[in-house]
């Protein structure tokens, strides 16, 4: 049985990634070789780290604490669930991955890109995406189309100037990693975006 291929991805806050897994969601609706999970969660205790990541009234929390539980989430999904999905030959295609992390917490908040990338690597057990698939949108168009910020959502309740690193993070990582990160214009209309997402999927041989 050949290996699945995994797929990410990932983009600012309001770029419309969860719009974009919901239609790959729908068109693949069905399928038992396509496996769809969302990070932080996919398992009982990665979604229960989710809640105390996301929660507002966990405003004290430092930079190491956040990369930290990302990081131990990570390492749960990985194990439990998508490294044996992959063996078994499914597909499987994650709502943001390592890419956010290292955006968020190596870039944003500056912790560095040698130290997030060292705790990914540690978590994943040297599992890297086949293909990432980058919504690119600016954070301040981004929230314009979205009408603000969640909230209900601690990253999305930072400032501005926040997810303006985030986005400048996330072109280095597109820059550094060209082979494995592409680039998909998220500010055409939800079916534009849609189309270009799969004929990234096609191109590659994913799908």
């Amino acid at each position: 049985m050949s290996k699945g291929k995994f797929v990410t991805i990932e983009g600012c806050e309001g770029v419309g990634k969860t719009t974009q897994v919901e239609l790959l969601k729908k068109r693949f609706a069905g399928r038992g070789d396509v496996l769809f999970l969302r990070e932080p969660g996919g398992t009982p205790i990665s979604e229960r780290i989710r809640g105390v990541i996301l929660d507002v009234n966990n405003g004290e929390m430092c930079g190491t604490c956040e990369v930290l539980l990302y990081s131990a989430a990570r390492a749960q999904l990985v194990e439990q669930v998508i490294k044996p999905a992959l063996d078994r030959g499914v597909t499987v295609i994650c709502d943001r991955f390592t890419d956010s992390t290292l955006a968020y917490q190596g870039y944003a908040r500056g912790l560095g890109a040698d130290t997030v990338e060292t705790l990914s690597s540690i978590a994943c057990a040297g599992l890297t995406p086949d293909v990432t698939v980058f919504l690119d949108l600016d954070p301040a168009a981004a929230f314009s189309r979205k009408g603000g910020a969640d909230k209900s959502d601690r990253l999305e309740q930072e400032g501005m100037e926040f997810h303006s690193r985030v986005y400048e993070g996330y072109k280095l990582i597109a820059k550094k990693y060209p082979e494995r990160v592409v680039c998909v214009p998220a500010d055409g209309n939800v079916e534009q975006v849609h189309k270009s997402v799969m004929d990234v999927l096609e191109e590659r041989g994913i799908l």
